[in-house]
């Protein structure tokens, strides 16, 4: 919700192909939707394999692009952004645990309880 409610401060970030051929306005308004309506759509298990993917290419980028450190020659530099700090070494504890959690969402889809589970039935 802070990117619903904030300002723009990806205006300074230079993303990766093909990212970069949209402009950054369009990328944080896509960003925070998927954002919001693919945490809703998680909730209630409706559309769950299709926003995982979307959330873990957002998550992706945002690793790429933001969390992980800009200069790091051994893989031990690299670590160190392994940690939720503001020391300079990154941060990108938190996004690989969110690409954790939405691994097993991509590969096994919705449980029992979920819409997408209620359509299954309905349509079959």
């Amino acid at each position: 919700m802070m990117k619903y409610d904030g300002e723009n401060w990806f205006s300074h970030i230079i993303f990766p192909t093909p990212f970069n051929l949209l402009s950054n306005d369009l990328l944080w308004m896509l960003g925070t939707w998927v954002e919001i309506i693919g945490a809703i759509a998680l909730v209630l298990g409706l559309g769950t394999r299709l926003f995982s993917l979307l959330l873990i290419v957002l998550t992706v980028v945002a690793i790429n692009t933001v969390h992980w450190s800009s200069e790091w020659n051994t893989l031990s530099e690299l670590w160190q952004g392994y940690a939720i700090s503001n020391k300079g070494h990154g941060n990108f504890k938190l996004p690989l645990l969110y690409l954790i959690m939405f691994m097993p969402l991509l590969f096994s889809g919705a449980g029992r309880w979920s819409l997408d589970y209620l359509l299954k039935k309905i349509v079959l």
